[in-house]
């Protein structure tokens, strides 16, 4: 932990800019419009201000990649070349090992192999090897994407990870395999091999390319990972590994088709690119870019493919707030090609110069030597209307102006009907929100056995609780209480943890949370360490609970600035503990109120006076505790 920045960590997945002493970035963990997401480097912590995710750097590792403290620990380690010494699981253990996790073990070592067979075994080098020279492709290349070659033999595979101790089931769900009534075979023999990398590094799938012997490299065709537990297409794009730091620094990403195409482009030294090889765009492949950047190159051949290549998934694209150019190659030149013939200055010229915004592009296209009035309106409305999803008002407003101009219409013409198709579109939502409400109230699971999470016990916890535990966290170490004199003469001094636990233990009281209270103990235990300081204590906390939890209340908007947290200790910190405390009790006492109440109404007429009179003067009691306290507490507010 202490070797980890946690703006790289951040960084490796979200563009982070500075914003003033911390950075800010669109949030990985809910649609997020306007950067909410912070990450402080002097706190070594991070959180959205919208959706409330946070923590420290295994928290955040955890959520994004969806793994194990364990795991995010080995990842760290990874990152910071930090050897990590392990023993080796036992067979009860490996048992146990989830089902995700032994399919990731799988396809690395299968990448692994493929790639050492390209590398080392003679139909590999003489075929696979081949393949690839003939694409210009280079061996620093080859190691980058860790390309490699799939024995034509069909069950080398299956035979080698068997000797290796890897299960038929997970070769299966991976897809590495295919099962039939004859047995067990390859999927990809004797094809050229290109892993796909998710966005942290993991392979997740593979796609083959089947090659001829016999014709030393002839294509033939593609075949896919099928969709499994850790790939799903629509969610993954080839070569964002690869590229995500290059387009956080150029802030622009080419999208192409094919693997081969962003390959060949990062040879030519251009790397912000990837691929939805083939595939229509998918919103959850909007949201991955747009992580990284807002600005997006459609990249393709001149061809009729290519054009309805660029046309697909452009709405979405503007719907999710993306700047969209466009750029079609010349006739016969796909990415691959075009970038092989040029160098990397070349290139990035030629696209500087020839790309095109993507409603011109559409503006020309549709209504390029249309004369039929119907077909132009039709052309027209079918550019209002991608013009129409773009959310940011005053984009929308400049490319109305602009539509007019070029379609020669009138602007109040074009604004009338893109507030049609507004307007259409929010009823669809509305409709859609509906469903999905109507869904989840019949779908809805009895309290009594739904398991708490993190957030329902925070909701469940009360204001006052919150704001104690708060205080604990971020200001547990501050002493409040100087050179008190003991009952043996002695002095002893108590910062805020102790004097809350003094205070509260002195009736028994304790937190309705038990995550609360675990942490009051802790910073009462630890108080007495050299150098404790309780807020990183608790946001570096080995539970990822406790730190999640720390980083929820410990940070806000504000203390992320540590001149504004310095001058809130420089406050009257005990007058303000000591009101939360008192707070605290009231809201003990008004609730025992509520209770007596309550059980007062269920008696009814059936009551024994006995009882009651035992009640009535339980609650007289309670009622006076009650405004002893409220004297106490005076007409201070805390906020």
């Amino acid at each position: 932990m202490d070797a980890v920045n946690i703006v790289d960590v951040v960084g490796e997945f979200v563009n982070l800019r500075k914003a003033g002493v911390n950075y800010k970035g669109l949030c990985p963990f809910h649609d997020d419009k306007t950067p909410s997401f912070m990450v402080s480097p002097a706190r070594q912590i991070c959180k959205c201000f919208a959706c409330g995710e946070g923590g420290n750097a295994v928290n955040f590792l955890m959520k994004h990649e969806q793994i194990t403290y364990p795991e995010a620990l080995r990842w760290l380690a990874k990152k910071y070349n930090i050897e990590i010494q392990e023993r080796e699981l036992s067979d009860d253990e490996k048992r146990e090992q989830s089902e995700r996790e032994s399919m990731f073990v799988v396809n690395e070592w299968a990448c692994q192999y493929f790639h050492e067979i390209l590398k080392n075994d003679v139909d590999g080098q003489a075929i696979g090897k081949q393949y690839f020279r003939s694409r210009g492709i280079r061996d620093d290349i080859i190691e980058k994407f860790q390309l490699g070659f799939s024995l034509s033999k069909r069950d080398a595979l299956c035979n080698e990870a068997r000797r290796k101790g890897f299960k038929d089931e997970f070769l299966v769900k991976t897809g590495l395999a295919i099962q039939n009534e004859k047995g067990l075979y390859d999927r990809f023999a004797g094809r050229a091999m290109f892993p796909w990398l998710n966005v942290s590094g993991k392979v997740v799938a593979f796609g083959g390319r089947k090659l001829d012997a016999a014709t030393k490299g002839v294509q033939q065709k593609y075949v896919n990972s099928p969709d499994s537990e850790i790939y799903h297409k629509e969610r993954e794009l080839y070569g964002i590994y690869q590229a995500k730091r290059a387009i956080v620094k150029e802030d622009c990403v080419y999208m192409v088709e094919g693997y081969t195409d962003v390959i060949a482009m990062h040879q030519c030294g251009l790397e912000n690119v990837v691929a939805n090889s083939g595939t229509a765009l998918s919103v959850y492949q909007i949201k991955l870019l747009r992580r990284f950047t807002t600005n997006i190159v459609l990249l393709y051949d001149g061809d009729e493919a290519g054009i309805h290549a660029a046309m697909r998934g452009t709405d979405m694209l503007l719907q999710e707030g993306m700047n969209i150019k466009v750029l079609l190659l010349p006739d016969g030149d796909d990415p691959d090609s075009f970038a092989r013939k040029h160098t990397a200055q070349q290139l990035k010229e030629y696209i500087e110069q020839h790309q095109t915004d993507f409603i011109q592009f559409k503006t020309e296209l549709l209504l390029k030597n249309v004369k039929d009035p119907i077909k132009r309106a039709e052309a027209i409305n079918s550019i209002v209307r991608s013009v129409s999803v773009i959310p940011d008002p005053i984009v929308r407003a400049t490319y109305i102006t602009e539509c007019a101009r070029r379609l020669e219409v009138d602007e109040r013409t074009l604004i009338t009907q893109t507030n049609k198709y507004i307007a259409g579109e929010r009823e669809e939502q509305r409709k859609a929100a509906e469903r999905e409400q109507r869904q989840q109230s019949e779908e809805t699971v009895s309290p009594s056995v739904t398991v708490m999470g993190l957030h329902t016990a925070l909701e469940q916890s009360t204001e006052v609780e919150r704001l104690m535990v708060q205080s604990i966290i971020r200001y547990g170490d501050e002493i409040i209480f100087d050179n008190l004199e003991a009952e043996d003469g002695s002095t002893v001094s108590l910062n805020v943890a102790q004097y809350i636990d003094f205070d509260l233990g002195q009736d028994n009281l304790s937190f309705s949370n038990e995550l609360y209270n675990r942490i009051l103990q802790e910073a009462v235990e630890h108080s007495a360490d050299e150098g404790f300081k309780a807020d990183r204590y608790f946001m570096h906390h080995p539970d990822p609970q406790v730190s999640h939890l720390a980083a929820t209340l410990g940070i806000d908007s504000h203390t992320l600035s540590r001149s504004f947290e310095l001058k809130q200790r420089s406050g009257d910190l005990r007058q303000r503990i000591q009101h939360l405390i008192l707070d605290f009790r009231m809201d003990i006492v008004n609730q025992h109120m509520k209770d007596i109440q309550r059980q007062l109404k269920e008696m009814g007429a059936n009551v024994e006076c006995e009882k009651l009179k035992e009640l009535m003067d339980e609650y007289r009691q309670t009622q006076e505790l009650r405004n002893a306290l409220a004297k106490q507490r005076g007409s201070d507010v805390i906020v």
